[in-house]
């Protein structure tokens, strides 16, 4: 969606509102598994003295994928939008996005915002405890049945405690 901002970039207190949803093509994600409704943003671009600013609110639902346990989740994702535009195009500032003439590329802004929104891991839940490394299980539904694996340091020491365990034992049937 282009925004025509030719009304107001002369004209400090001027705005223009926008309303749209995003397409998902180019919003992958190796954690979404997909989309419940596309991204939709709404908000207004506004001359503050001098300096267009675009502002506003952008949604998503999705189902997730948790990095840790790998169990599918609802997620919804509320941005809160702020970016600077200018019409020169020799900033470099990967911040501040440029317009395209009098016209603003609104889904280019709106997905970038959104991208660098998103969390470098997508967890179930904060405390999400994995999958065993062993067995595969899924840690967050209880402890699995695994043994801990034993510290090889620690081999002549346990050879011992068993030793006198099944001592113990010997003793114990032995008395009875």
């Amino acid at each position: 969606m282009f925004l025509n901002l030719r009304e107001i970039i002369e004209i400090p207190g001027g705005s223009v509102p926008f309303e749209c949803e995003l397409e998902t093509e180019g919003l992958d994600f190796p954690q979404i598994k997909e989309y419940k409704t596309k991204p939709r943003a709404e908000g207004r671009v506004y001359n503050e003295a001098g300096v267009l600013r675009l502002e506003g609110e952008l949604t998503a639902e999705m189902i997730c994928v948790c990095d840790r346990c790998g169990a599918e989740f609802p997620r919804t994702v509320d941005l809160d939008l702020h970016a600077d535009i200018t019409a020169d195009a020799q900033d470099d500032d990967p911040e501040v996005f440029t317009l395209d003439g009098d016209w603003l590329d609104v889904d280019e802004v709106l997905s970038t915002c959104f991208i660098l929104s998103m969390d470098t891991k997508c967890l179930c839940r904060p405390d999400c405890a994995g999958l065993c490394d062993r067995c595969g299980a899924n840690l967050n539904l209880g402890p699995c049945r695994c043994q801990k694996p034993r510290d090889p340091r620690m081999a002549v020491l346990e050879q011992l405690l068993d030793n006198k365990t099944d001592e113990e034992e010997e003793a114990a049937h032995n008395s009875d």
